[in-house]
């Protein structure tokens, strides 16, 4: 099953703090997903893209210094609870989750869902019957480098 990097960067809940890394990783070219979070003054911005040696390259170029973590990609029916249940499953196995996002939603009212966690193999078991394969966009939608 494949897995892919999330890039998770602590920012300051500010004007433009998106743009600025983001530009750092558009400036080389490369397509990218892109999430970003802000609660009072703090902030995180995730992203993921295929190019993830790019990816670190450029951040770590522009100085912004960012945390690596593994995903792996469930399914989740769009009903009340499911994402309680899996999040639980991993709670029970002692997994943190770093990165919860939608990366895909289908007509049959299920979503594939990005989980970026600490205990990539222990994850994988304990949502065994919910994995998916997933790909990343080429070029990407959300977030997207191109212009």
């Amino acid at each position: 099953m494949q897995t892919f990097q999330t890039f998770i960067v602590e920012a300051t809940n500010r004007p433009g703090e998106l743009a600025r890394v983001t530009d750092a990783i558009a400036q080389r070219g490369i397509n990218i997903e892109a999430w970003s979070l802000g609660y009072g003054t703090h902030g995180a911005l995730a992203f993921v893209g295929r190019d993830e040696k790019g990816i670190k390259s450029a951040l770590t170029a522009d100085g912004i210094t960012y945390k690596e973590v593994p995903c792996l990609t469930i399914w989740l029916e769009d009903k009340p609870g499911a994402v309680a249940k899996a999040s639980k499953l991993l709670s029970d196995a002692g997994v943190n989750i770093e990165f919860f996002a939608p990366v895909e939603y289908k007509t049959d009212r299920r979503a594939t869902i990005a989980i970026g966690v600490d205990k990539l193999d222990v994850a994988r078991t304990a949502l065994s019957d919910q994995l998916v394969e997933w790909m990343i966009p080429e070029p990407a939608m959300a977030g997207s480098a191109t212009s």
